[in-house]
């Protein structure tokens, strides 16, 4: 009997022993960067009504209490960037240790499967130039975040992933958009780099937004069960709540995002969703001008691998420029020369990784002498039968000379749509077109075929989004 006593009271303390442990989200761990210079939060459980204290090795303290369900949250300032590696001590009914921590700068990734391509490729899909970084992956001064596939009918606490110093095999493994962009920061700036990457391909925008923001739509069906195949579980707001929220405002500089392919059967309400992701998560983050950089969707022959209409995907695209043009502190990356006809997974991650690095260098950074944005169109005129299109640079950017622009089509009264003629206006700022189809021309469309590349060339190697100056 006494042995029975021992070992129930044993079983006891053992019970209690785990329901009193701290509990910390899996970012908040070994290995993680923290945003330098800044108050960030940290927060976590424990047992209700516990104390709370938070000991930093670079000299800054906090302290709190778990509410009445065990949860709590502070805030800890950080101090400059620094490659010496810090620790914290986070004590209440027990204490957690948090070493080899870096504080630099902290950049959050996610949309589909073009974010989510890792170094390695993704099936058939090769990343150019790939072997170029994984032999200087091996970095501790950069360390990546990769979260796991998941979704949750309601908003999660904790994600599913670790931090892990920069090599060639946590390297080979993780977002190539992300990572080199990660490096292109730090080979500038010289300062610990954190990538957090949390996408999923095949998914709609709708699964990474908050049910609160989509009540409004009548056309979306929300669902009370998570379905158990895994690839049935991209419904709205279920990767929102298990891949987004868990990180509710982790201090980050901004971030990163590659989405749109999935929703162009149904191009027309994009605009709305994307103001709506944006703006969610810059109130999750606390932040309402938080860097937001992005990834227009690129060419693919949707008409022939998709048997999709290819204005559709064009839509997409307007869509997300028209978002750039209105959002502040919202950049696109265009992509009209970095696709593959034949690929939706186009191997050119490179030079998008290298743009949105451009973009946060420079508006982030100071380095103010970067021509990230490509020319936008401006306005229309047309006079015997030729037609001037003006364009808004980006500093002191220009077209360079070719004679085989292409991709430009104009149209009449009859709407139906002839290819134009291209050539430069003598201050290399418009563009004249004209064909001999088209008497009194009315509109314009440019890149607006199945699979478009670009061929109009800029001094800064930037190209012009695809855009049309009709609404049929």
């Amino acid at each position: 009997m006494p042995n029975i006593r021992l070992v129930f009271l044993f079983f006891i303390l053992c019970t209690l022993s785990i329901q009193g442990q701290i509990e910390l989200p899996a970012f908040f761990g070994d290995y993680m960067v923290l945003q330098q210079n800044e108050e960030v939060s940290i927060w976590g459980k424990d047992i209700p009504g516990t104390t709370i204290e938070i000991r930093s090795s670079w000299g800054t303290t906090a302290k709190t209490t778990t509410n009445s369900k065990g949860f709590w949250s502070t805030t800890i300032k950080t101090a400059k960037a620094s490659f010496q590696p810090q620790s914290l001590s986070i004590t209440g009914s027990n204490t957690k240790e948090l070493n080899d921590i870096l504080l630099g700068e902290v950049w959050f990734c996610s949309g589909q499967s073009n974010m989510e391509m890792p170094l390695k490729g993704l099936r058939k899909s090769k990343v150019l130039n790939a072997s170029n970084y994984l032999e200087i992956a091996n970095n501790k001064n950069i360390r990546l975040f990769n979260n796991a596939r998941t979704a949750s009918v309601s908003p999660s606490f904790d994600v599913n992933g670790k931090w892990q110093e920069s090599n060639k095999e946590s390297a080979f493994s993780f977002s190539a958009i992300g990572y080199i962009f990660g490096t292109k920061l730090y080979q500038n700036l010289n300062v610990p780099i954190g990538i957090i990457e949390s996408s999923w391909g095949g998914t709609r925008i709708e699964s990474w937004i908050p049910k609160e923001k989509l009540l409004k739509y009548k056309n979306i069906k929300f669902f009370d069960n998570l379905p158990k195949e895994q690839n049935k579980q991209k419904k709205p707001s279920f990767l929102y709540n298990a891949m987004v929220y868990p990180f509710q405002n982790f201090n980050i500089k901004g971030v990163l995002w590659y989405q749109g392919e999935s929703n162009r059967s149904e191009p027309e309400p994009y605009y709305n969703y994307m103001n709506d992701l944006i703006t969610s998560w810059r109130s999750q983050w606390k932040n309402k001008n938080l860097p937001f950089y992005f990834v227009q969707i690129a060419p693919y022959d949707y008409t022939k691998h998709r048997t999709s209409p290819g204005i559709k995907a064009n839509m997409i695209r307007e869509a997300q420029l028209k978002i750039a043009q209105d959002i502040k502190n919202a950049e696109i990356v265009v992509t009209t020369d970095a696709g593959d006809c034949e690929d939706i997974h186009p191997s050119k991650k490179e030079i998008i990784a290298k743009r949105l690095s451009n973009i946060a260098l420079s508006e982030q950074y100071g380095f103010k002498d970067i021509i990230y944005r490509s020319p936008e169109f401006k306005n229309i005129s047309i006079a015997n039968d030729q037609v001037t299109l003006k364009f808004k640079f980006h500093k002191n950017d220009f077209f360079i000379q070719n004679n085989n622009i292409s991709g430009f089509a104009i149209v009449s009264s009859d709407r139906v749509f002839y290819p134009a003629e291209a050539r430069l206006s003598k201050d290399k700022k418009s563009i004249i077109l004209y064909s001999d189809n088209v008497k009194k021309p009315v509109a314009v469309r440019y890149g607006f075929e199945d699979c478009f590349e670009n061929t109009l060339n800029t001094n800064s190697g930037l190209p012009i989004s695809v855009f049309r100056t009709d609404n049929w």
